[in-house]
């Protein structure tokens, strides 16, 4: 799906990244967990083409960078971010926001097919959003915009699906939800590869098989999920004591001593 090679970033004399090597293959679910400041908005800049590595190598969907259109790439990866959030026009219906995911655009602004509307219809329906069909997104709830975010995500049909802290701002019920969704996505049997970036571990759910742990713009491990989020780890890896508790359902929560 894309691999970084030794990418160093630098701007205005400050390291954003430093030497990242990593590779995520086709259908391997990743969660990216770090604190504030790590680097994960930074990493997933430079994937959507909208930063460029000072050195290195980054191959996204089999395309070089520097070698491909970068606007097209883009039109295979979907992101899910509150800064989209923000931009989205109160006044549309949530499946024309979904529909519009397919032009990415803030709206719609062309002639849309009754096969169009439909198919943005089905996939709110197939991410939980059905009871959202035919209303203005300006009366939606916070854990609601995420799913017609997430559906708009999908509606261009891409090969990796980034999810950026989906959860912020939402109460404990709606984060629950939320998450169950995005379970149930990760099951379609045309799911793309999904990236879900977080610095709550309890958000890390089954689907993601692997983790990639971020700290001071470097990578300070990666591998499967079972082998990063242990106590011996998650304690070096924070520099401070942390207590562990899987929970019944496989997720982990971490408590500082």
């Amino acid at each position: 799906m894309f691999e970084f090679n030794q990418v160093f970033l630098k701007r205005d004399g400050k390291i954003l990244l430093d030497s990242i090597d990593w590779t995520v293959k086709a259908k391997e679910n990743w969660a990216v967990l770090g604190l504030n400041g790590s680097g994960k908005t930074t990493l997933l800049k430079l994937l959507n083409g909208y930063l460029w590595p000072t050195s290195g190598s980054l191959n996204v969907l089999g395309h070089q960078f520097g070698k491909t259109s970068l606007p097209e790439l883009r039109k295979s990866i979907g992101w899910v971010s509150s800064s989209l959030q923000q931009q989205l026009r109160e006044y549309d219906l949530a499946e024309s926001i979904v529909v519009s995911g397919k032009f990415a655009s803030i709206g719609l602004y062309q002639e849309t097919t009754i096969e169009e509307k439909e198919a943005a219809r089905t996939i709110l329906v197939a991410c939980g959003g059905e009871e959202l069909i035919g209303k203005h997104y300006a009366i939606l709830s916070q854990g609601e915009r995420q799913i017609v975010l997430i559906a708009r995500a999908l509606m261009a049909n891409p090969a990796l699906l980034i999810l950026d802290e989906p959860c912020t701002g939402l109460d404990i019920f709606a984060k629950k939800r939320l998450l169950e969704r995005i379970e149930v996505i990760s099951q379609l049997p045309t799911a793309p590869t999904i990236l879900y970036v977080t610095h709550h571990t309890e958000e890390i759910l089954s689907c993601f098989s692997h983790t990639l742990l971020l700290k001071d713009g470097k990578k300070y491990d990666s591998g499967l999920t079972h082998t990063m989020l242990t106590k011996e780890k998650l304690s070096s890896f924070y520099c401070h004591d942390v207590d562990v508790v899987t929970r019944d359902n496989g997720q982990i929560s971490i408590f500082p001593r």
